[in-house]
């Protein structure tokens, strides 16, 4: 046969034809593509976890985008990834739209081991999408074998001074080491009991601050793993170590205040360093550096260390380049080697390490009396500051530090208590200036008074340095009410300043503890704000390792009792189940169900006995604890709602939480015993506490005169109060009827109290979701609104940049109420209305775990707002949900995310004037409209972003 050659045209169709069916890197793909791959929630992390979790978000351009399946690969290095040879695991082809919290499910983990890892995803239509960038985690030292260090110490205790704070010198830690050839990979593995710092050939190493973090240390301590690769070289190098007491030996809480046997050292005396640098070399072979006998040891500069109490620093006391190699530590002494614990676990550290978020610039300095100058940093903040300064040797300058001013001008500490809470540092006289930040205390401030300048300081002599755990943003929210705009942005500062390791009640005074009151009751606003995943997953082990002898949830967590009648307390120890509850419905994890499972039932079971068999507590149940009754709404205002009513509510939620998390972890027997104990406790609740009408009624006489109970005046116990009813809305434990019987009471309520709240920290995080799921949306604006006392619009009026503790921590022009007791300034209980401004302001709700559906329903105020914007970064990816009114149009915006489905509430007095893009919505396919009902046209959609308008 003659083969005959193809014209041009025929040339060039063939070509395309072939190349484009045939050529592998032109195959068609989906535009479906996985981004922000995380491990245990964390970009690139360090993990213990046997089986660590997976997830990623996906980006796609297509509306109403999901994914069918999707495939995972795992390899020990990137190019046996690259080369699609995944030697650790390979998923294939999986069917499935789930994209987070995804077990690791290939060959056992062993310490050490650097896992890289690719995801791609098939979309809608079956079309496999691009492979994603490429990810990893480490695995850290998985057996207490795996540790070659020692304990080591350096007791410096008969060197503290003073009759009232003993605090000793911080011990300095040395060794110098010869590494031999070119070195291939240095991991560093570092923790102590107490805080340090570590360098490396003077240099810090990693831009953590306050490590190894607070645990009970009796039961487990974390560790930190730094790549430090650059940080180390062939030939001579010195590693050193600072080390205070911190939370370990240090002072804690109120202890001091109240006169507790134990002040201080809850845990041990002396604080203990334990680190190991593991060196690879080039040519394979391994070396192992760590702390023993051999390390050497001093104090010097850090002359008081003390998370409470402050720091002193001497310059002249310096030791130079001590952490560098040829060192003169000849004087210097070999460290002393203490025992382990056998029990105590050593284990990666899971949340988010406390770090800089940022600097702030004196907006003033005032010269105040006797030669002291007061510095306004503009915020309240949680950190600490920088000095620079130029003096002579020997020149002392001292640092308070305060909230807020007296109205003379003066700076406020007595809110302090006894946390002293003073910075001192000691020029050593360098003509240059010198330059100092604290790195073992930190404080609660916005005002800095200084002394001991020689000539007056500029702005810049006075730095503050804003320290939280690095929890990653996730929302925001902006009106067009200035107000509520400053309200927001005090909720989002008070947060940042007390999510510090654990979820503090106040950055500034003589306790900083977790309570479990607070942080169950502000939880769920937090989620909106920050990816609180990582932090929580730290502070419950904290909270579940504290669980009582008796199996109730503790008061805080973690700290040994800082005062012996601290127990527990009804509406605070459901910290142990609400908590969880949060994480698991936030980010759909189920594992944190399961880990604490035997706890959350053991405390339940503790609440059935404590009721005696009646599934409800009558008054004076709890009269055993201090106090009495315990904390209940703690600093309501008016009459008290009774303890144990609240604990019979409490009670009942979390009976109904653990039916569903029951559910959510296959417990199917489990869930329906809960659903049953809830629907008891609920009969039970409107039997004992309801009269004939419905209305709310307690024994006030049982309570006698209120001796022991926590009640400010002597205003005594009544049933019907707003905290009451809104709590009983709140968690559904009334019927359809009772319910909005308790709504209008409610309403009553509130208008009987001229138009005001009168709620506590338990009464408020549920009353403006009481009042709109009761169809009174126009009163809760009304009370969002409000600039009178007391309501977040009275602080912010009255200058508050972070929320307060009391509604009238401070009066313009008359000055402070209780400044010497209980009066923060820096308290995050009553922001819980955040939760509220992001779920009925704005709209948003969690529908299936994770925000795989979910729902936007705006509710509209009829005055003082006619815009609200918020945005919330989901495990699935970015929720915008903003609505504008103009006249008589509402504009309402939403993104949904690729892989999740949302049913948006479009407010409307007709449906029919509702558009998408200035289209009518039968003419687009990606949206399925449901119903008309409440002035509300129901729809249904995919992924996308939507652009609705209505007549209104």
């Amino acid at each position: 046969m003659k083969f005959v050659q193809p014209t041009t045209p025929y040339l060039i169709v063939i070509t395309l034809f072939v190349t484009f069916f045939y050529h592998p890197s032109l195959a068609v793909t989906a535009d479906l593509k996985p981004v922000n791959l995380r491990t245990e929630y964390k970009p690139n992390p360090v993990v213990d976890a046997a089986k660590p979790r997976l997830s990623w978000e996906l980006t796609s351009a297509v509306r109403g985008q999901l994914q069918t399946a999707y495939q995972i690969r795992v390899a020990s290095s990137p190019e046996l990834l690259a080369a699609d040879k995944a030697d650790l695991w390979n998923s294939a082809k999986t069917s499935g739209s789930v994209t987070n919290q995804i077990e690791y499910a290939g060959k056992p983990m062993t310490s050490r081991t650097v896992c890289f890892w690719q995801v791609r995803s098939w979309d809608k239509t079956g079309q496999p999408g691009p492979w994603s960038s490429t990810a990893t985690w480490e695995m850290g030292l998985l057996n207490k074998a795996d540790w070659k260090a020692d304990w080591i110490g350096n007791d410096l205790t008969a060197l503290g001074k003073g009759n009232v704070y003993h605090l000793p010198p911080a011990p300095f830690f040395r060794k110098e080491t010869q590494l031999k050839t070119a070195i291939k990979r240095a991991r560093l593995y570092v923790t102590s009991l107490g805080l340090y710092e570590f360098q490396i050939n003077g240099k810090r190493v990693g831009k953590d601050h306050f490590t190894p973090g607070w645990t009970d240390y009796n039961k487990r301590v974390y560790y930190q793993t730094y790549d430090v690769t650059a940080d180390v070289k062939t030939g001579k190098n010195a590693l050193g170590a600072i080390v205070s007491e911190g939370w370990y030996a240090g002072y804690l809480g109120y202890a001091l205040l109240i006169g507790n046997p134990v002040v201080k050292n809850f845990y041990g005396d002396v604080p203990l360093l334990k680190a190991q640098l593991e060196i690879d070399y080039v040519n394979g072979e391994k070396e192992t550096i760590a702390t023993d006998q051999s390390w050497k040891t001093s104090h010097g500069p850090v002359l008081e260390a003390d998370i409470l109490n402050g720091e002193t620093y001497n310059a002249n006391l310096e030791f130079g380049d001590w952490s560098k190699p040829g060192f003169a530590d000849v004087n210097w002494k070999n460290s002393t080697v203490y025992p382990d614990k056998a029990e105590r676990k050593i284990e990666v550290y899971p949340g988010n390490q406390i770090q800089v978020f940022q600097e702030l610039k004196a907006k003033t300095v005032t010269p105040k009396a006797d030669g002291k100058y007061l510095f306004d940093l503009g915020q309240n903040f949680a950190g600490v500051v920088r000095l620079h300064v130029k003096g002579n040797k020997g020149d002392t300058i001292r640092l308070r530090f305060g909230e807020m001013l007296f109205p003379n001008g003066a700076i406020m500490t007595e809110n302090l208590r006894k946390a002293r809470a003073i910075d001192t540092y000691i020029l050593k006289g360098n003509k240059e200036g010198e330059t100092w930040t604290p790195k073992f205390t930190y404080h609660g401030f916005q005002y800095v008074e200084a002394s001991g300048f020689k000539t007056a300081p500029g702005p810049d002599a006075i730095t503050g340095i804003v320290l939280t755990s690095a929890t990653p943003q996730a929302g925001s929210l902006e009106t067009d009410n200035p107000m509520i705009n400053k309200l927001y942005q005090n909720i989002v500062w008070t947060q940042r300043s007390n999510y510090f390791d654990i979820p503090t009640d106040c950055p500034q005074r003589d306790e900083r503890l977790a309570w479990t009151g607070d942080a169950q009751a502000y939880i769920k606003s937090a989620t909106f704000n920050n990816d609180i995943a990582p932090f929580f997953t730290k502070w419950l082990v904290d909270l579940n390792d504290a669980q009582r002898a008796n199996h109730a949830y503790p008061l805080y967590a973690p700290a040994p009792n800082v005062r012996k009648t601290d127990t527990y307390s009804p509406g605070w120890s459901e910290s142990g189940i609400v908590c969880p509850y949060t994480i698991y419905k936030t980010y759909g994890d189920t594992r944190v169900i399961r880990q604490f499972w035997p706890n959350m039932v053991a405390y339940l079971k503790f609440m059935e006995d404590k009721s005696k068999g009646e599934y409800v507590y009558k008054e004076r149940s709890f009269e055993d604890i201090s106090p009495k009754g315990g904390y209940g709404d703690w600093l309501s205002v008016g009459k008290k709602t009774p303890p144990d009513l609240l604990a019979t509510l409490y009670y009942g939620y979390c009976a109904s939480l653990m039916s569903e998390m029951a559910k959510a972890i296959g417990k199917s027997e489990e869930s329906v015993y809960y659903e049953a104990i809830f629907n008891k406790i609920k009969q039970a609740f409107l039997n004992h506490y309801t009269d004939k009408t419905g209305q709310f009624k307690t024994d006030n006489a049982a309570y006698g005169d209120g001796e022991g109970y926590v009640i400010e005046g002597k205003s005594g116990f009544d049933g019907h109060t707003q905290t009451a009813y809104a709590n009983a809305i709140y968690m559904h434990m009334l019927t359809p009827e009772h319910r909005q019987k308790a709504g209008n009471w409610l309403v009553d309520l509130i208008r009987e109290n001229d138009n005001k709240l009168a709620t506590g920290f338990l009464g408020l995080k549920a009353l403006l979701p009481a009042l709109s799921a009761t169809g009174h949306a126009k009163e809760a604006y009304r009370l969002l609104l409000s600039t009178e006392y007391p309501s977040w619009g009275f602080e912010v009026i009255n200058g508050a940049n972070t929320i307060w503790e009391r509604w009238n921590s401070y009066i313009k022009g008359k000055g402070f109420e209780n400044n010497s007791g209980m009066n923060s300034f820096n308290h995050y209980a009553f922001g819980s209305v955040n939760e509220w401004l992001f779920g009925n302001a704005a709209g948003l709700r969690v529908g299936e775990a994770g925000y795989k559906t979910f729902t936007i329903r705006p509710e509209i105020a009829t005055e003082g707002i006619g815009s609200v914007k918020a945005t919330y970064h989901s495990i699935n990816g970015l929720i915008e949900t903003a609505w504008k009114k103009e006249g008589a149009t509402i504009s309402l915006k939403t993104t949904i995310p690729v892989n999740t489905t949302a049913t948006v509430f479009i407010p409307t007095t007709n449906p029919a004037t509702v558009l998408e893009s200035a289209k009518a919505l039968k003419t687009n396919p990606a949206i399925r409209v449901k119903e008309y009902k409440d002035g509300y046209l129901h729809v249904e959609m995919g992924s996308g972003i939507y652009q609705f308008t209505s007549q209104n």
